[in-house]
């Protein structure tokens, strides 16, 4: 496994229903950042469909399965260019749907998380929600944990990841604009709290009468930045990280005096209340 780790963020404005074009769009970027020496190529969610859907039938047409046109495409991408790439969608399994990202790698899809919290709001209104273990994805570049969007707002679902074994976690979104709280407060949060990079990519432009705010970010496992993105407009980051550094959640700071270990001073035991339904589930869709 590679110490180091260039990844590259692009916040790009997908058309909706234009997959197509979309797809282009990101094979092309693809090439960009491979040129830069970036390992791993993260995108929006919904990147290749478009997201502010107002009913399931408008967006079935630009659905499809894992494999399909579009990863097969991307696959091929990656082996030409050796590169690693997660990358959102609307995806179909027999009669459902789901918000689902991909990651594709030079020898095909490595694997797939689809959104498990849906937020009442355009194309998530209508899907099912997402039914596949949280699943850390060993690779060469590092073991990689996936969310998107609403997903951050979870704390249980980087946790469950980040114990899982989980260095660099990648969170595709489409945050509107008055989300400025995922990443100035999130999204340094859900890194500090697990010890991991977190990668934050949104997207940018303006779609179903929402504008996008952009603002993709980078932090490294103290949940600092590394790398920002411009506001509302398209744009690529950058940053070089070191997943060996996410392994060890043992921090020694004072030998003997100031002592850290975030996991092994959990207490379970408390936190029964975390899993239980609430007793009022009226509010909560099916």
């Amino acid at each position: 496994m590679a110490e180091k780790v260039k990844i590259a963020g692009v916040q790009m404005e997908p058309k909706i229903l234009e997959k197509d074009r979309n797809l282009s769009k990101c094979l092309k970027s693809i090439e960009i950042a491979a040129e830069e020496g970036a390992r791993l190529i993260v995108f929006p969610e919904c990147a290749l469909t478009g997201y502010c859907f107002s009913s399931l039938k408008e967006a079935i047409p630009v659905a499809e399965p894992i494999p399909g046109p579009s990863t097969r495409q991307i696959v091929a991408a990656c082996s030409k260019l050796n590169v690693y790439v997660i990358v959102g969608f609307i995806e179909k399994e027999k009669n459902k749907y789901y918000n689902t990202v991909a990651l594709v790698g030079p020898k095909g899809v490595i694997g797939k998380h689809r959104k498990v919290h849906l937020i009442y709001l355009c194309i998530d209104r209508f899907l099912n929600h997402g039914n596949l273990p949280l699943t850390v994805f060993e690779t060469e570049i590092g073991r990689i944990g996936m969310g998107i969007c609403y997903d951050l707002l979870f704390p249980e679902l980087t946790r469950v990841l980040a114990l899982k074994g989980a260095e660099i976690f990648v969170l595709p979104s489409n945050i509107i604009e008055f989300g400025t709280s995922y990443p100035e407060t999130f999204v340094p949060a859900r890194a500090a709290e697990n010890k991991m990079f977190c990668v934050c990519i949104n997207r940018a432009g303006e779609e179903g009468g929402y504008k996008f705010l952009g603002r993709s970010r980078i932090v490294d496992w103290a949940g600092l930045p590394i790398a920002d993105a411009k506001a509302f407009e398209e744009d690529i980051i950058y940053a070089e990280v070191d997943p060996t550094e996410a392994r060890e959640k043992y921090m020694v700071l004072i030998p003997g005096e100031m002592e850290v270990d975030y996991f092994r001073d959990r207490r379970p035991e408390f936190y029964g209340a975390i899993v239980e339904p609430l007793k009022d589930s009226s509010r909560i869709r099916p």
